[in-house]
């Protein structure tokens, strides 16, 4: 299918191509079940334990093991069939949901348990999400690569709207046990969006190349490409600063709000409906002032917005708040994986990918965790806010010292040889925070 030629709504244009269609389809269920199951574990966790430390570090545990898996994830997805490989990791994670369900059935549900199942969840998860993100990367040509990078970050945002009412609905009619169920039967819906995806996305000539030095080829590449370092840091900074909001939803809405299930619900959907808001605007938006210009200024917004949501003193005003943070984090996110993408060969793009995966997930662990722990000694509101604050000095800070650093998101790349950055694109320093 030829892809759409919008222009009023660029946005979009993804959609012009089958295969991602299927593809995006087949993950807007899968994510509906996921928030559904993480909606769930929050409020049993934060109920059973009543320590935010507690819930922020069974959220750490989804996304510690990136910091290990996340490169061999990339290397290994540079190798294989990519439709086969995610098949293979999708099956896992059905099984992982499976086995919650039963345990919450049979009233053998627990925080070890779930810190357990959420461990090897998150090492399923590093192993898979590069050769999804380099799947895409294959069934869209460059020009519409932004567009699929910011709808797929709606779809998943989609599913952070609809998941969290409909677990919020199910725990109050049937507790967590049917909340976990869903989520294991809406794999389904992924082993078929992959089995109608025509193209491979396979490199038959990385098949050859050992695991370690493929994996040691990728970071090389990110880390002497000044595009590529500069968002590899831009996303560590943000998932270590702001993007704990999200796994700390349940200890705002219980501890400082004093309400439930469907406070953390609200708070959950409305982070999404910011999210899908800004996936649908931003295409005309980066065409208009152009990619650059749009992911500075929205490294300087989150950190303030993240502030503002923090100190909301009513639910209400910080359902509000949360809406303009889920724009920017899905906006300034959507800006840092394109660089990464955009600037990388496309026989190394699931291992830069896998790098960017392991930045957010490096800085969402470690940030969450900390922040969750802290915020059971000096309170929740001075912590995160705090954290935020900090992102958006960290980020005035490197536009005064390098003012010309985020060019390099939009240098022209070209590569003198397969996996190497040509000596034009190789910029003094790489960028940092």
């Amino acid at each position: 299918m030829p892809a759409l030629r919008l222009t009023r709504f660029s946005s979009l244009r993804a959609f012009g191509h089958r295969d991602f269609v299927h593809v995006w389809s087949g993950a807007l269920v899968s994510n509906i079940g996921t928030w559904m199951e993480t909606l769930a574990l929050g409020v049993f966790v934060t109920t059973v334990t009543g320590r935010a430390e507690a819930t922020g570090g069974i959220a750490a545990l989804t996304f510690l093991p990136a910091v290990v898996l996340s490169p061999v994830g990339g290397a290994l997805a540079d190798r294989f069939d990519r439709r086969v490989y995610l098949a293979v990791g999708t099956l896992v994670q059905a099984l992982l949901a499976g086995i919650l369900t039963v345990l919450a059935f049979t009233g053998r549900l627990s925080v070890p348990a779930v810190a357990v199942i959420s461990l090897l969840n998150g090492c399923a998860s590093a192993l898979s999400n590069p050769a999804f993100s380099a799947l895409v990367a294959d069934i869209v040509p460059p020009e519409d690569l932004h567009s699929a990078v910011s709808l797929n970050s709606a779809q998943f945002n989609l599913g952070r709207i609809i998941g969290p009412t409909l677990a919020a609905l199910v725990l109050a009619a049937g507790g967590p046990a049917w909340a976990l169920f869903v989520n294991t039967l809406s794999f389904l819906a992924v082993l078929v969006a992959l089995s109608r995806v025509r193209s491979s996305g396979r490199s038959s000539s990385q098949q050859r190349e050992a695991l370690w030095p493929g994996i040691l080829r990728g970071a090389r590449v990110a880390r002497q490409d000044g595009g590529i370092f500069l968002a590899m840091m831009g996303t560590l900074a943000v998932s270590a600063l702001v993007a704990p909001f999200i796994g700390l939803v349940p200890v705002f809405a219980i501890r400082v709000f004093h309400q439930g299930a469907a406070a953390t619900s609200l708070l959950v959907a409305a982070q999404g409906v910011g999210a899908v808001t800004a996936a649908v605007m931003i295409g005309p938006i980066v065409e208009a002032f152009g990619r650059r210009r749009v992911l500075e200024v929205c490294l300087l917004l989150i950190g303030p917005m993240a502030a503002l949501y923090w100190m909301a003193p009513t639910l209400h005003l910080a359902a509000l708040a949360i809406v303009g943070l889920g724009a920017l984090y899905m906006s300034t996110l959507a800006g840092l994986n394109t660089t990464c993408q955009l600037r990388a060969p496309p026989d190394l793009q699931a291992r830069v990918t896998s790098l960017y995966s392991m930045m957010l997930g490096v800085g969402y662990a470690g940030g969450v965790w900390l922040q969750g722990a802290l915020a059971d000694r000096v309170g929740v509101r001075f912590v995160t806010a705090s954290s935020a604050l900090l992102l958006l000095a960290l980020v005035l800070t490197q536009r005064l010292l390098r003012p010309r650093a985020f060019d390099a998101t939009e240098a022209p790349v070209s590569f003198a040889t397969a996996g190497e950055p040509s000596p034009a694109v190789k910029l003094e320093g790489g960028g940092e925070f």
